[in-house]
């Protein structure tokens, strides 16, 4: 990823987003922009027009936080795109060199796989910033059965979303996960702009899907904590579930993700029945490899 171009092009979208009305400046006579024009929000944060010129060309090298404060405040970022901002100043600090000086990709510690394997009543899953699903518990792998089926989606859940057709079955909100992936994966870009495989991804979302390429053109943000999905899986039907990510404390950028209900519910009953034809599937699996190895 072009970081410049990101940053450029989030500064803008940003600014397109806001009437002067909602900035609480007067409105005279035609105006061609439908947000603020650039000596406006250069007037809110304090900076001269050249200046916030150049920041919206796309350098933020050097830029201090106060003048990051300062232009979260007059564009009117919420947390999320307060962060993202921040992400890419620190990445615009950041050769390539030192990036590739990194250690190597994380992989997933026995602890955390015993951690993933200890929740049978719960999906449960571990991640990286690219949305690959390193492990997951039998209950995981049956909930995403569809993800995994499709060879084309690498168990990559934005992959799943976007060029799977099981996908917009499976989500019952499907724009909604869409879009909320689309904004995760955009955060990850600017944190990691030098990440290869990252570029890659997004290269062939855009490539292979309208529906990502329109939505990546947003520019919007956004970030998974916790919340509710609703699923249509073809096994036990409609469900409801709770989930949360938890980021890893030892700086992998590893994620664990857990979906639950709520006890007494139709959700909790589903995963019920859903576990019970994992474990009868997988028996199935483990008779059939051995009558394999006889024959």
């Amino acid at each position: 990823m072009d970081n410049r171009v990101e940053i450029s092009a989030f500064l803008k979208s940003r600014r397109g987003k806001i009437t002067p009305e909602q900035a609480g400046l007067p409105v005279y006579g035609q105006r061609r922009v439908a947000g603020l024009r650039r000596n406006e929000v250069a007037m809110l944060a304090g900076v001269s027009v050249e200046y916030y010129t150049r920041l919206e060309r796309g350098n933020l090298s050097g830029v201090s936080d106060s003048v990051l404060d300062a232009l979260a405040q007059a564009l009117r970022l919420d947390d999320t795109e307060r962060t993202h901002l921040y992400d890419l100043a620190r990445a615009a600090n950041t050769t390539p060199a030192r990036v590739r000086r990194r250690t190597a990709r994380p992989a997933v510690r026995p602890s955390v796989q015993r951690i993933v394997d200890g929740m049978p009543g719960m999906p449960a899953f571990v991640k990286n910033h690219r949305f690959d699903i390193l492990v997951a518990n039998p209950l995981g792998r049956a909930l995403f059965s569809e993800m995994y089926a499709d060879p084309v989606c690498g168990a990559n859940t934005v992959r799943f979303v976007f060029l799977s057709p099981a996908a917009r079955r499976f989500y019952v909100d499907w724009e909604r996960i869409a879009r909320g992936a689309v904004g995760a994966l955009r955060i990850e870009a600017g944190k990691n702009p030098y990440d290869r495989e990252l570029s890659n991804l997004i290269g062939e979302l855009s490539t292979r899907s309208d529906a990502f390429r329109v939505m990546w053109g947003a520019h919007d943000v956004h970030v998974f904590h916790d919340g509710t999905k609703r699923l249509r899986h073809p096994v036990v039907g409609e469900l409801e579930l709770n989930f949360e990510s938890m980021n890893l404390p030892d700086g992998s950028g590893l994620v664990v993700a857990l979906y639950n209900a709520a006890p007494g519910s139709a959700a909790a009953d589903a995963l019920n029945l859903l576990a019970s034809w994992s474990a009868t599937a997988e028996a199935a699996d483990v008779q059939s490899a051995e009558a394999d190895s006889e024959n």
